[in-house]
């Protein structure tokens, strides 16, 4: 570039020489006609022009000065190098101490030289350079959309960046013509090699500038047709998934509309309410898998990778999620089997602990309970009011008890006493039969309408519903059993009614006698039960009479 740079001065100077007059031979004419006056003003407004330029602080002149300095240094070193050279031969202590001078100052020179290398052949390099373009993104889902735009948006900064530069090197050359036009109409009023010298380098400084300005200019040029390019590619592919995206919005839409009219027409038309709500979970678990489904193959590339990619991690977590398989499992065969509903009164028996409650909801991977008082609670728990959460996956491994399956609202529950062996046993059934019929009429009415619709479903051999006295001889007495049927929800109260029945209606009978273990101290004479008349005394009387 140096020596282009001397070439294109030369022939500057040829051409600048042979349209002025030479310096010695100016005519007296035209030297008695300097106007002091316009020469000052000229002066005066190429001061003026090098504060603005100056004022500017353009990076294309501090990038130049650097390239200046550093050819007027490597011109420095090639003097000072030849000037040692020369030297080198004399010995003289003048010569030496010039010498050792010489060569400091080549050092330090030698230095300034290494930190300008840079603007050795190309001071422009930086502002005329084309950008780099990074690896262009391709916009195949929403979340690419983003990528995409800042991508589009870093172009159109490194463009812009690009035409800043071009203005602000087109502003510098203005203001080198106009210093450049000055500096000839002052020459031409008076000629001298200071001007001379002035003029040929602000020439320099221009051709220097313009071969950056057309390099910069080609530069814009590419960068342009190449990002534009790019740039309507990439609104070609957000737009297409801005519509793809729509779309698929208004499918889930759909989709999520029709699942609420299934929800709509389920609740109008199935009147049971644990039904209904079976009915609505299962439409959710649809609505949800329908729209995963969309997602995945409105993004899916290839379906291939996703049944490879389920391949491998299925078999991954088969073994390390079993039990959360097993659960989802266990949904769609509680769910599809029917074995338990919302709402219906379950017994759960694990590692010893029984639970007995009622269910609240059926998730794809518990089953949720709210514990009741029963008679599980009471003999066994003594607690009750708990929210249990029962893993589905116990379907399959655990004892489960529904008491109000198929419909049924009633259960089998009984009362036991024992009377002693010289009681009245049969009276004490009749009464214990009498109690249990009278209290438990309608839910036996009730469990046999429910049995007769469920014959349908199962082969039901014993319909004898109605309550079922036994008497079984027992260590300490006759054992007297009586079975009915009762409210699945709510057993201990009527075991509490026909229990506190049964006692009144016996205590009042002389001829039954309740067996059970107990140790009296009798002082007064009396025989310790209220002087009752027991069956001997009844007999003496009646011999009496």
């Amino acid at each position: 570039m140096k020596n282009n740079l001397k070439i294109l001065f030369f022939g500057f100077f040829f051409v600048f020489l042979s349209s002025i007059s030479p310096l010695n031979a100016l005519p007296k004419k035209t030297a008695n006609k300097i106007n002091e006056v316009e020469i000052q003003s000229l002066k005066s407004q190429i001061e003026q022009l090098d504060n603005k330029i100056s004022s500017n602080n353009s990076i294309w002149l501090k990038k130049y000065t650097n390239f200046e300095i550093y050819n007027q240094i490597t011109d420095d070193i090639e003097k000072i190098t030849e000037e040692l050279k020369n030297l080198k031969n004399h010995k003289s202590t003048t010569d030496k101490v010039k010498i050792t001078t010489l060569t400091h100052k080549l050092e330090t020179l030698q230095r300034q030289e290494e930190l300008l290398e840079e603007y050795k052949a190309n001071p422009f390099k930086e502002l005329i350079e084309k950008p780099q373009i990074n690896t262009i993104p391709d916009i195949t889902n929403p979340i690419a959309i983003i990528g995409g735009i800042s991508f589009i948006k870093n172009i159109e900064n490194q463009k812009s960046i690009l035409k800043k530069n071009q203005r602000s090197l087109e502003s510098v050359l203005k203001n080198l013509d106009d210093k450049n036009s000055l500096l000839k109409e002052l020459f031409e009023l008076n000629q001298s090699k200071e001007l001379f010298d002035q003029i040929r380098q602000n020439q320099s400084k221009k051709l220097e500038l313009q071969s950056a300005q057309n390099i910069l200019n080609t530069t814009i040029d590419i960068y342009t047709k190449d990002t534009d390019e790019i740039i309507n590619r990439l609104k070609i592919q957000i737009k297409n998934q801005i519509f793809k995206l729509v779309y698929i919005g208004l499918t889930i839409v759909f989709s999520i509309a029709l699942a609420l009219a299934l929800k709509l027409f389920v609740r109008r038309y199935i009147h049971d309410n644990e039904r209904a709500y079976t009915a609505s979970k299962i439409i959710n678990f649809f609505n949800i898998s329908i729209i995963i489904l969309i997602l995945l193959f409105a993004y899916l590339e290839n379906v291939t990778y996703l049944v490879a990619f389920l391949g491998f991690a299925s078999a991954g977590l088969a073994i390390a999620m079993k039990d959360l398989f097993m659960s989802v499992l266990g949904w769609f065969v509680i769910v599809l089997g029917g074995s338990v509903h919302v709402g219906d009164r379950i017994r759960v028996s694990k590692d010893g602990s029984v639970y007995v409650g009622d269910v609240l909801d059926i998730s794809m991977l518990r089953i949720t309970m709210h514990e009741d008082v029963t008679l599980t609670t009471y003999l066994e728990n003594r607690r009750a009011g708990r929210i249990i959460f029962i893993p589905n996956n116990y379907i399959f491994t655990t004892m489960f008890a529904n008491y109000t399956h198929g419909e049924m609202k009633t259960v089998w529950d009984g009362v036991d006493f024992t009377i002693t062996f010289d009681s009245n046993y049969k009276k004490a059934l009749s009464i214990a039969s009498d109690v249990a019929t009278k209290y438990s009429r309608g839910y036996t009415e009730i469990t046999r309408k429910q049995l007769n619709k469920m014959r349908d479903k199962y082969s039901l051999r014993n319909s004898n519903i109605e309550p079922k006295t036994f008497s079984l001889i027992e260590a300490n007495g006759i054992k007297i059993s009586i079975w009915y049927q009762t409210n699945a929800y709510a057993t201990l109260t009527l075991r509490s009614t026909i229990s506190v029945e049964i006692i009144e209606k016996i205590l009042k009978e002389p001829d039954i006698f309740i067996a059970y273990t107990t140790t009296k101290l009798v002082k007064d004479g009396t025989d310790g039960f209220g002087d009752k008349p027991t069956k001997s005394n009844i007999i003496v009387e009646d011999e009496k009479d």
